[in-house]
């Protein structure tokens, strides 16, 4: 919650618990708290407005674009957020971010409340709380969305308190949810069906056996793992442009004598020994080991560079 006088929507929902006007100011600035807790707590100690307050709060906002009187009217209902919050815990989301989106609704009704049509702030304010956490949670809830259409949402919003207990839905009861909400008999079964499924993480732990058992492992396919296509791809590299590359910058004979013992096929007799190469330099066995050692040296700085 941006520490702002303004009524700038806040962007996101990211809920830090800061007060929606600056510290001080007729004694309803709140400072910074570290918790949701403490949130709470401050926000059941800002004094409710009487009816003569509200009235002249939100005309001084409507005619004069009076900021602080914008300040004193969403100050004095954050408590009503925080109550309707607490109805959507059910879902899974985090109480910070529901109160969150409900500040943001709240906000929406300052914005538009006109005092002169004889209804308190509160209850107009209800509708845009409720509003705005209702789309937070249809956005959140699952990554896929399990609602869409009107007929959808209320199902959504209403299927889980009409159910008697967890079991499934029988005929009879379909029959009623489907008459009281005035939706059909397939939309009462479908949302049942989405609200009874679970989310799976796509990349579980081991089971027991210790056989990877999570979607992940179904899903990949062999060798598209973004590091084995780059390992593979600089591998590639290595036997072939970089390798005649490195070779390249050998003189013939050091050349000849990595080729021989490193780069031959065994359908072409194998690999040369030390001695063999060093009856055929006229050298002894040690100094084509010392060749081919600062050989190697300078072709793994050429495929390392």
């Amino acid at each position: 919650m941006n520490q702002t006088a303004t009524l700038a929507l806040p962007a996101g929902s990211d809920a830090n618990y800061t007060a929606l006007a600056p510290t001080g100011g007729a004694g309803f600035g709140l400072p910074a708290l570290g918790n949701l807790d403490a949130y709470i707590s401050a926000v059941h100690r800002i004094p409710l407005l009487t009816l003569e307050e509200e009235t002249e709060f939100a005309r001084r906002l409507r005619d004069d674009g009076d900021l602080d009187a914008a300040r004193r009217l969403v100050m004095s209902h954050l408590r009503v957020v925080v109550g309707v919050a607490r109805q959507f815990l059910g879902y899974g989301l985090p109480h910070a971010d529901l109160i969150q989106e409900g500040n943001v609704g709240l906000m929406k009704a300052v914005r538009r409340f006109d005092p002169e049509r004889g209804v308190r702030l509160v209850s107009f304010a209800l509708h845009w709380i409720k509003a705005e956490i209702h789309e937070y949670v249809l956005r959140n809830w699952r990554l896929v969305r399990v609602a869409t259409t009107k007929a959808q949402r209320k199902l959504f919003f209403n299927l889980r308190s009409m159910k008697q207990d967890s079991t499934s839905l029988d005929p009879g009861e379909i029959e009623v949810i489907a008459r009281t909400l005035d939706v059909r008999h397939e939309d009462v079964i479908e949302m049942e069906s989405r609200l009874a499924g679970r989310d799976i993480p796509i990349d579980s732990s081991n089971d027991e056996d210790g056989e990877s058992v999570s979607p992940i492992a179904w899903l990949k396919a062999d060798g598209s793992e973004p590091t084995q296509v780059l390992e593979a791809r600089a591998r590639d590299l290595l036997q072939g442009e970089g390798l005649l590359r490195a070779l390249d910058r050998l003189d013939p004979r050091s050349r000849r004598i990595v080729e021989s013992r490193w780069l031959v096929d065994e359908a072409e007799g194998g690999s040369s020994t030390l001695h063999e190469l060093a009856a055929e330099f006229g050298v002894s066995a040690e100094r084509i080991r010392q060749i081919e050692a600062k050989a190697l040296k300078t072709m793994r700085a050429e495929l390392s560079a």
